[in-house]
């Protein structure tokens, strides 16, 4: 209730932003936002609380004593339309979630969203959990985004492809802006990754970039001839990814994933 107390206090008398209030109290912004919420709900619109208020246990009965608000609207989402939207660029299940609110006002919140949606997917989508031994996989891929960068000596922005590898045991992860995703720098990606980790990995499972594999076989790729020279350098086979499969390197691929998550 303290933590409450001081939330109103930031809130309503020194005028902070619920990221601020978040930062100042070391609570998450969510936390925040639910407190404020409950708080308008309960008529407490402003600081120093009213009479009567003092007491924490009055105070706690009028903000948490009640039960959640049930749904008015019942409709459920199209969760296959959901599920086909969600494949687009860009696109993430919050953004879904406010599309849906948009349309129904009263209709459920974002964790029962995400819940049945989570459902659905299990449901329809059969998959193979990979298990992955230390040292076995590298699996590298190149965003979706760009990230603008400025040349400190001619002021020109130009977009950076950002390249993501990631260890499939441990997911640590390695990320490198390059000015292209041409040959030169997919191969200066992979060297810095493997510097960055310190060792090599049996394999690499990389994205099926043209610029480093001619034929995407998963057993019997053709690789370009700087790809595969610096394949055996490092003595490690390349396994391309299929086309359109993106959970042959789901961890490099959930990687960028989040990236559009925090643009978002």
């Amino acid at each position: 209730m303290r933590d409450i107390r001081s939330i109103l206090r930031l809130t309503h008398d020194q005028g902070l932003s619920v990221r601020e209030v978040a930062e100042r109290l070391k609570i998450s912004k969510t936390s925040v936002s639910t407190y404020l919420l409950r708080a308008r709900e309960a008529g407490l619109t402003g600081w120093p609380l009213l009479p009567g208020y003092d007491d924490d246990a009055k105070l706690e009965r009028l903000l948490f004593g009640r039960a959640g608000r049930p749904p008015l609207d019942l409709s459920e989402p199209d969760w296959a339309a959901i599920a086909r939207e969600l494949k687009r660029k860009g696109v993430t299940l919050a953004l879904l979630w406010h599309e849906y609110r948009a349309a129904h006002p009263n209709g459920y919140g974002y964790s029962w969203f995400c819940d049945r949606f989570a459902l659905f997917e299990q449901r329809t989508s059969a998959v193979f959990r990979h298990r992955h031994a230390a040292g076995a996989v590298m699996q590298t891929d190149y965003a979706g985004q760009t990230v603008s960068v400025i040349d400190p000596i001619t002021g020109v922005i130009a977009p950076a492809q950002i390249f993501v590898a990631v260890l499939g045991a441990s997911n640590l992860t390695f990320a490198h802006a390059s000015l292209s995703q041409k040959l030169p720098d997919w191969i200066e990606g992979q060297v810095q990754a493997l510097s960055f980790f310190g060792g090599v990995t049996k394999a690499i499972v990389c994205d099926n970039l043209k610029a480093g594999v001619v034929k995407a076989l998963w057993f019997e790729p053709t690789l370009n001839a700087t790809f595969a020279a610096m394949a055996e350098h490092y003595d490690t086979t390349i396994l391309p990814t299929r086309s359109r499969k993106p959970r042959d390197k789901g961890k490099a691929s959930r990687c960028t994933l989040l990236e559009l998550l925090s643009d978002n």
